[in-house]
Parts: C-alpha cells; sequence; structure tokens
C-alpha cells in the first residue's frame, strides 16, 4: 500500500473513531452527564475514558495503520519514532520562539500580562497536555503533514492539514464539560488559531527533519500548558487575527531560511 492511502486510511480511522465516541458523549450529555466530571459512577467513568480516546484518536489510528501496513514493527518501535528527540537545538530554540512570539503578541494588543494560574502550573500541566494534546502530533505530523506536504507543497499542506483539525475538533464544541462547549471558545476564532499553528507546526517539521514528530509533540505539549497560564489574553478578535498572521509569516520565513541552508550545503 502506498503512503497516499495509508494517510487516506489514517485520517477515514482517526474521524471514526473521534466521531463515533463524541456521538455518544453527546447523546450522553443529554441526559446529564459531562466529560471532566468525578461524579463516582460506572458509566462516568466510562464517559472521561471513552473521551481520552477521542483525544488521542490521531495517535490511536497512527499506531494501527502503521503496524497494519509493516511500516512498524511493534509499539516499541513507533514509541521510539515519536519520541526521538531533535538534536539540532536550532528546532528547540524555534519552538521556544513560537511560543514566546504567540503569547507575546497577546499580550501586546491586551496591553498587559494576564494569566489565569501561577506561572509553575505551565510546568505541572505539562504531563496532562502531552496525552490532551500533545499526542495529536503522532497521528497529524506523524502521517498527514509529511504526505500532504509532498503532493501539494509547504502552504497549502498547512492549510489543508488545518481544515482537517478543524473538522476533527469540531464536537469539543457539543461535548458537555468540554471547555469549547457552551461558548467558552469561540469557534472562529479556534479555527483561526488552527490555521496559524498548523504553519508553525509544518515549519518546526522542515526545519527538525527526521526527529520532527517528537518536536512537534513538544510545541503542541506546551502550548497547550502555556495556553492554561495565559490562554484568558487571547480572547480577542485582533489578538488572535494578528498573533496567527505573525505566526503564520514567521513560520513561511523559517522553512525559507531553512530551504537556503539547504541548498547551500547542497552546491558547496
Amino acid at each position: 500500500m502506498g503512503d497516499k492511502k495509508i494517510v487516506v486510511h489514517f485520517t477515514v480511522l482517526t474521524f471514526c473513531i473521534a466521531y463515533l465516541i463524541s456521538g455518544t458523549l453527546i447523546i450522553l450529555g443529554k441526559a446529564g452527564y459531562r466529560v471532566y466530571s468525578w461524579v463516582d459512577t460506572p458509566l462516568q467513568f466510562c464517559m472521561n475514558i471513552s473521551f481520552a480516546v477521542y483525544i488521542l484518536s490521531p495517535a490511536i489510528a497512527s499506531y494501527i495503520i502503521l503496524r497494519k501496513n509493516n511500516k512498524i514493527r511493534n509499539a516499541r518501535e513507533w514509541l521510539k519514532n515519536v519520541f526521538c528527540p531533535s538534536k539540532n537545538v536550532y528546532s528547540y530554540l524555534f519552538v521556544i520562539l513560537g511560543l514566546v512570539l504567540y503569547f507575546f503578541m497577546h499580550a501586546m494588543i491586551c496591553g498587559h500580562v494576564e494569566m489565569a494560574l501561577p506561572f509553575y502550573a505551565f510546568f505541572l500541566s505539562l504531563p496532562g497536555n502531552l496525552f490532551i494534546g500533545g499526542l495529536e502530533e503522532a497521528g497529524w505530523s506523524y502521517l498527514l503533514w509529511p504526505e500532504l506536504d509532498r503532493k501539494f507543497g509547504y502552504v497549502l499542506s498547512c492549510v489543508f492539514s488545518g481544515i482537517i483539525w478543524i473538522a476533527w475538533h469540531i464536537p469539543l464544541f457539543f461535548i458537555p464539560g468540554t471547555n469549547h462547549e457552551g461558548g467558552g471558545i469561540n469557534f472562529g476564532m479556534f479555527a483561526v488559531q488552527c490555521i496559524g499553528l498548523r504553519f508553525f507546526l509544518g515549519a518546526i517539521c522542515k526545519i527538525s527533519g527526521e526527529n520532527h514528530v517528537f518536536m512537534c509533540v513538544l510545541f503542541h505539549t506546551m502550548f497547550n500548558a502555556a495556553f492554561s497560564v495565559f490562554g484568558m489574553m487571547t480572547g480577542t478578535w485582533t489578538g488572535t487575527v494578528i498573533a496567527n498572521i505573525v505566526m503564520i509569516f514567521v513560520s513561511i520565513a523559517a522553512v525559507a531560511i531553512c530551504r537556503t541552508s539547504v541548498m547551500r550545503r547542497i552546491r558547496s
């Protein structure tokens, strides 16, 4: 099976898992059940576990499809590929730059730094955000984006993967108990953010080379952790649009610089 079919099967399986589970959670929500609730009942426990499977659906689909098509031998090899750190120090600096730049732009628009939690909460929330966000990249950046990039090039691959990412997130706006449901997060601003971040994650892939999956997992994890601390500043259209436009331009510039550097090495 070619890589194109593998990616198609990965995307279909991801959405089947995500939408089947989220549909069930939405129906249970009509009966008063909510995710992130710790009511001590078997159904509530199953609901929380099911929600975790929905969040991990890109990673689960990635492993299943790669294993089925003999691209990996076992879970250990898959984990090794996902968590293989980059030896390129510029990759780490770029990840940090993205985090600082995104929230700095929002702070500039707001005119002040507004924190929902103490800064140490950023570090405390990293393990949880690895599972609630970071491991999505074990699917999106491992399988989906590289194939889109080969077929459509950097810019279009970021736009297309961003649209797919938005579609995957849609059920979160209907599952009772999530931060997205009930108007807690504006869908339009969230969609703009998804596109901007996919450009930056695509740039991380370009800069990091073979070890890009881990670097994308790292950025996604750290971004979600930072959002829990600084997210109160991101609730304006002006800040959302400007911050994500800046992220897109920085990403395109970084990819162009990386491409120029590679060409120079080849010529020399």
